[in-house]
């Protein structure tokens, strides 16, 4: 069957892209394209092209498999294909449906329309793997949408609605029948005359004041800490304003080719493949299916609570939200209702699907009438015996069909499940606060945990937007067990001298949102010295936990809401502040520590090693099945800087010696026991080899 099948439909050719799952613009066809246009040009019979994607979309976008191959680069390449769109004597109209993503929307628009049903949406993502549109969509698009528009959508990379898109100018009309109505456009544009190729129009890119992009850059800097391919997007949508198409196009070529070299194209590819090999559970056979997810209760009607059902209901799934305390229960509804009136203010979504979404949100103040939810997840504080109790009660009310899940970050997810007659039924299903906005979902096995209820978690995953990560059961799981490592560190660092501003300055440079000290002030250190006074309990006889915290708290400075941290707050501004270091060297001297001066490059590598060597310390255990799933768990959960593929890609990038060395010193100061390190990353830099080893090292025994 050919990648490009070609029909005559009243006197137009139809060019249908056959190539399943997604159309994506493999070399067949690119070559199917190319053929199927110089045939319809030289039948006489045919006064008009249509072009449109067989299936469930249009064209997707590159064939990223091909990326590396000789196919990447063959003839026709995707530019041959649209000059040859934009040389054609006869009109080339786009009939969309689905996604036209990438190179996928680029073609469209060398076509001389664009059509869509309702339901299509249009984009280019390029941003997400550290590239640009390389094939005319920076210098094409604000031809068609102005300037600002392009800005904004380019460097997003979001997906744009089919409805949306007709009023930004990058689709001409919205249709029904696809095929139909498209074939009719093409007929009519025959007869009237075409527009001019879009690279010829040239009045929104005409005259643009340059501010306007240094405006923009200056209101993203931000955003963008680290990153490469949105200022180069910037850069190159600029140029489309003050140099010819050719000229413009040239310059586009040439970043392009600089983003695809460069180590974050690298990692972001890898993230790309990661989130999706996350899925695969080694241990779930294929022919388990995941039982359907229609109805859901969340127990706990608190900031997670309300941000669970939120994400349940956002997807369409009918939630009960459980609380006994009344108050608390109107309290979350109402919490509910202000964050869902906050993005109706904002313009991200209509009120009919406010209405429709608070409308699946169904308070409820017992356990009395559960008999019908398919899933359980309960979202209370971090008490053991208070969730057993609800596990009990949750064993009583519900079907035996339905899967139990807790939100715990970090009990133990065996002792829960012994509250209940069905622990194959029970898992972790640990969302991130807020719940609606995060995108991790760690579901966490436990030892009885069976493969239908993974699957069925990692599917619920999937179906509400989130992206999921199996766990195994252990204090902390993927995650958390990591995050002390980086906070706990940052204060061993302030200890020996480092300042709060100089640690957080090179955690941001690096790309993280906020410093670990700036993040700790705005958590608020009160309910954090409770929490490490039972961490302290089981530290190692050879480890110290730093006291920093405590030492704040005991001086009134609980953090941004008290005005002072370890920073000094005006507003949320964060200031440097004397008396907060005065204090860390008293503590310093009181615990007999010297104090020096500490290189950036030093504080990064202390930073952020140490997540490197406990993850291969989880991979030893096999509380997580892949360097790549820690990869996502800390992407999607702790804000790890997307570009750098994830501290695990970013570890091996760098040289796993150089993480080797750091736990070295790391357990010298506080205690090999937790701090040294482990015996696979020991195992990999002895033997040159890298994460895709590890299983097969792991097998053998360490």
């Amino acid at each position: 069957m050919p990648a490009v099948e070609y029909a005559i439909e009243n006197e137009v050719a139809v060019l249908t892209v056959a190539y399943p799952p997604v159309n994506a613009l493999s070399l067949a066809v690119r070559t199917g394209l190319a053929d199927g246009v110089a045939r319809a040009l030289a039948d006489p019979a045919v006064k008009a092209i249509v072009v449109i994607g067989g299936g469930t979309t249009f064209i997707a976008g590159a064939d990223i498999s091909e990326f590396g191959t000789p196919n990447s680069a063959a003839e026709p390449r995707l530019q041959t294909v649209q000059a040859r769109f934009e040389a054609s004597a006869k009109p080339i109209v786009a009939a969309l449906h689905g996604t036209a993503l990438g190179g996928g929307l680029e073609l469209a628009l060398t076509a001389h329309a664009r059509v869509a049903v309702a339901s299509a949406k249009v984009g280019l993502p390029e941003v997400k793997l550290g590239l640009l549109p390389g094939a005319g969509g920076t210098i094409r698009l604000p031809r068609l949408t102005g300037v600002e528009v392009a800005l904004e959508a380019v460097t997003s990379g979001r997906h744009i609605g089919a409805v949306e898109a007709v009023r930004l100018g990058i689709v001409d009309a919205i249709v029904e029948d696809l095929r139909a109505e498209a074939v009719a456009y093409a007929l009519k544009l025959a007869a009237e005359g075409a527009p001019p190729p879009v690279r010829d129009r040239n009045d929104k890119v005409t005259g643009v004041d340059s501010k306007v992009f240094e405006t923009f850059r200056a209101q993203n800097r931000k955003k963008w800490r680290g990153q490469t391919a949105p200022a180069r997007i910037v850069d190159v949508i600029e140029a489309a304003t003050n140099r010819s198409f050719a000229e413009a196009k040239a310059f586009e070529d040439q970043a392009f080719a600089e983003l695809m070299a460069s180590d974050q194209r690298k990692a972001l590819i890898h993230y790309f493949f990661a989130e999706r090999e996350a899925r695969k559970i080694p241990d779930v056979p294929a022919g388990v299916k995941p039982l359907p997810i229609r109805k859901v209760v969340v127990i706990g009607s608190g900031l997670m609570g309300g941000g669970i059902a939120m994400s349940l209901a956002n997807a369409g799934l009918a939630v009960k939200l459980l609380d006994i305390d009344a108050e608390a229960l109107d309290r979350g509804m109402a919490a509910v209702r202000k964050t869902y009136e906050t993005s109706l203010s904002r313009g991200s979504i209509t009120q009919a699907q406010m209405d429709e979404r608070l409308g699946r949100i169904q308070p409820v103040g017992g356990y009395d009438d559960l008999g019908d939810v398919d899933m359980a997840i309960e979202a209370v504080f971090e008490d053991m015996a208070l969730k057993q109790k609800i596990f009990a009660l949750l064993d009583q009310a519900t079907s035996p069909h339905a899967i139990l899940g807790t939100n715990t970050s970090s009990l133990d997810i065996d002792q829960i499940a012994s509250a209940t007659s069905r622990p194959d039924k029970v898992i972790g299903a640990h969302f991130f606060s807020p719940a609606n906005v995060m995108k991790l979902l760690e579901a966490v096995r436990g030892s009885a945990t069976s493969p239908e209820t993974i699957a069925t978690v990692m599917a619920l995953g999937k179906q509400i937007g989130k992206a999921p990560v199996l766990a195994g059961n252990c204090d902390g799981f993927i995650g958390n067990r990591m995050l002390q490592y980086y906070t706990v560190n940052a204060e061993y660092m302030l200890e020996r001298g480092a300042t709060p501003e100089q640690i957080d300055r090179v955690a941001e440079a690096f790309g993280m949102a906020m410093g670990p000290l700036a993040m700790r002030d705005l958590a608020g250190m009160a309910q954090a010295v409770n929490v490490r006074a039972v961490r302290k309990k089981t530290l190692p006889a050879d480890e110290r936990m730093p006291e920093l915290v405590e030492r704040m708290v005991e001086a009134g400075r609980i953090g941004q809401r008290s005005g002072s941290g370890f920073y000094r707050y005006e507003g949320r501004d964060r200031l440097p502040d004397p008396e907060a270091v005065a204090i860390i060297a008293a503590e310093a001297e009181r615990q007999g520590i010297e104090q020096r001066a500490f290189t950036d490059e030093e504080i990064l590598a202390r930073l952020f090693h140490p997540l490197v060597n406990e993850g291969a310390k989880e991979l030893e255990e096999g509380v997580a099945i892949r360097a790549s799933d820690i990869d996502v768990a800390w992407v999607n959960g702790y804000g790890f800087p997307i570009h750098t593929g994830g501290p695990m890609f970013w570890g091996e990038q760098i040289g796993l010696d150089k993480v080797l060395e750091t736990a070295r010193i790391l357990g010298a100061e506080n205690g090999q026991t937790r701090w040294g390190p482990s015996k696979l990353l020991e195992r990999l830099v002895a033997e040159g080899k890298g994460w895709k080893d590890a299983p097969a090292l792991i097998a053998k025994g360490l």
